[in-house]
């Protein structure tokens, strides 16, 4: 048996192609949806990852703004920055890309933008709607892996998931939409005993931990779906080999690039699982997509009664 992959890239083109509508709709209305992210300093990682955003802005039709503070620039400063922004009613959302330099309290920059513009989903207040099913900004990696459950046709209610970490961005916001969609929910951390134990009782099983390739076939029940967070760039010829000896497409990338991306689950998993989600091209997309469908909400919201209706609102 070998896992029926999950397409992201397929998921993320489908809600990009609803938002589409949704911005056509809104701007016959006379509303355009505004993001802007400030990139301090320059982290090449960075600046890859705010290139895609602002590309999706402009492929949607979203105003998107780029601010580019330098490296030296004091946590007053960007505290400065964040209040302008969130005095600007042409910008609905605002994201601060992460990390900041060391000096910066990052902590206290993302605390200060106005929740109804925070389309990261991180601000507390928005925290609290999730947990307490109202209308918020929901963390976009969490908001799309319920979408490729949703949209793969894998259900939710009343199943077992075990989510593997425990952060403040991915893990705990995934596994409090797992509730909210009636799982029973299990949130597993390097303190779990027997996590393999553990998470083979797993009919979803999310991993969320940072290490390459951690989560083996001896912790997936067999046919359960699983949905891989990872992102970790494997350098390490030998590690490599571990992984992917003998996937000469792998192979081929590793020898242009020295290094290939995967997630926190093994390949053997696929020949367990009943559906997976690839790294690359799984989750990834997904974040972009659900960035843009925040951005879209956080206008519809903070205008309300002035948004004509409009079919598909996510939560």
């Amino acid at each position: 048996m070998t896992a029926k992959t999950l397409d992201g890239k397929k998921i993320a083109s489908e809600i990009k192609a609803e938002l589409l509508a949704e911005i056509q709709s809104l701007s016959a209305a006379g509303i355009r949806p505004g993001l802007a992210v400030i990139l301090v300093g320059n982290n090449p990682a960075s600046e890859i990852y705010v290139r895609g955003k602002v590309k999706s802005c402009e492929e949607l039709g979203i105003y998107s703004e780029k601010l580019t503070p330098s490296a030296t620039s004091s946590t007053d400063q960007l505290l400065e920055l964040v209040h302008k922004l969130n005095q600007r009613d042409d910008i609905d959302g605002i994201l601060v890309q992460t990390p900041l330099p060391p000096h910066v309290d990052s902590k206290k920059v993302l605390m200060a933008v106005d929740a109804s513009k925070d389309v990261d989903g991180f601000h507390p207040l928005n925290v609290g709607f999730l947990s307490t099913q109202r209308p918020g900004l929901v963390s976009c990696t969490p908001a799309g892996i319920m979408e490729i459950l949703k949209r793969s046709n894998i259900p939710v209610y009343g199943q077992e998931a075990v989510v593997v970490g425990r952060s403040d961005i991915v893990g705990k916001p995934t596994a409090m939409l797992l509730i909210n969609a009636n799982a029973t929910v299990t949130v597993c951390h390097s303190k779990t005993r027997d996590l393999p134990g553990v998470c083979r009782r797993a009919d979803i099983l999310v991993a969320a931990i940072g290490r390459a390739g951690m989560v083996t076939r001896d912790f997936v029940k067999p046919g359960a779906t699983v949905i891989d967070v990872g992102m970790n760039n494997v350098t390490d010829r030998a590690e490599f080999e571990k992984f992917f000896k003998g996937n000469s497409q792998r192979e081929q990338v590793f020898a242009s690039k020295g290094s290939t991306l995967m997630g926190d689950v093994h390949p053997e998993v696929a020949q367990v699982a009943g559906a997976i989600t690839p790294v690359p091209g799984g989750v990834g997309p997904l974040t972009i997509a659900m960035l843009m469908a925040n951005t879209v909400r956080a206008a519809k919201l903070r205008r309300g009664s002035s948004v004509p209706e409009l079919a598909g609102e996510r939560v």
